[in-house]
């Protein structure tokens, strides 16, 4: 398992402890508790939810006050964004971002405060993540994926988005 920084405090990019590959295909353990723990990631995650895209749909950013995610992809690839959202930190309204992939592995470790979108770049996607808090709409903010006042980078121009990531509920 590799854990490394990243630009922004507490999120984190983890390659999981186990990939193995060979000519029947590919084994992936994508999370295990006490290696997780032992390299510092002491969550407590309590639900996983999978969100299943085709090419070019831009989910997020959203997020909320309290929860961890760790964020991987289970197939395809997607660009995925991560923002601070925390008005008392110095790195308020810095993003980052990361390309993810059933190739790479990689996952991202989002911390509370945080928002997270993403964009599916393969012909489909499934974008995985464990959380730590039960999922509550009404408890989330929302960026707008091209709010000028970030100067977000997004790899396709004219994304497909919900009304919410447009801005109109």
């Amino acid at each position: 398992m590799k854990v490394d920084k990243t630009p922004l405090d507490g999120v984190l990019l983890i390659t999981p402890p186990t990939i193995f590959e060979d000519f029947r295909g590919q084994y992936v353990e994508i999370y295990n508790r006490v290696l997780y723990n032992e390299a510092g990631i002491a969550v407590d995650f309590i639900q996983d939810d999978i969100s299943m895209s085709t090419r070019h749909v831009l989910r997020g950013i959203h997020g909320d006050g309290g929860t961890w995610k760790l964020v991987s992809c289970l197939h395809g690839k997607f660009y995925l964004v991560v923002v601070n959202n925390d008005p008392d930190s110095p790195q308020y309204r810095k993003w980052t971002s990361f390309t993810l992939s059933e190739r790479n592995r990689q996952q991202v470790l989002i911390p509370p405060k945080f928002g997270n979108g993403h964009v599916v770049l393969s012909d489909s996607a499934i974008f995985h993540y464990k959380q730590n808090t039960q999922y509550d709409r009404a408890g989330q903010f929302t960026i707008l994926w091209n709010d000028p006042s970030y100067d977000f980078w997004w790899p396709i121009n004219d994304p497909i988005v919900s009304r919410r990531d447009q801005g109109i509920e």
